[in-house]
């Protein structure tokens, strides 16, 4: 299956995260990340479902592709 447009695999949740500039995956995890809390509380069970796939697809490819990210070391000391 392609997009509209007709060039860009899609999966069942949205296109493959591995096909993503790297500022499109950064606007969809955005965009997850934003949508996350309303979807939690308000979504039917097959929209949350949805969400945690994607949202998990799309962190996968973030850490694949970023496995050196950027660390804060302020949050590894700060007390919980």
């Amino acid at each position: 299956m392609t997009d509209a447009r007709g060039d860009s695999p899609l999966m069942e949740t949205g296109i493959d995260p591995a096909t993503l500039g790297d500022e499109d995956l950064f606007r969809e995890l955005s965009s997850l990340y934003r949508t996350r809390l309303a979807t939690l509380r308000h979504g039917p069970d097959a929209a949350l479902a949805n969400h945690f796939k994607r949202t998990a697809d799309l962190e996968t490819e973030y850490i694949t592709r970023y496995p050196g990210r950027e660390i804060d070391p302020d949050r590894l000391t700060r007390d919980f």
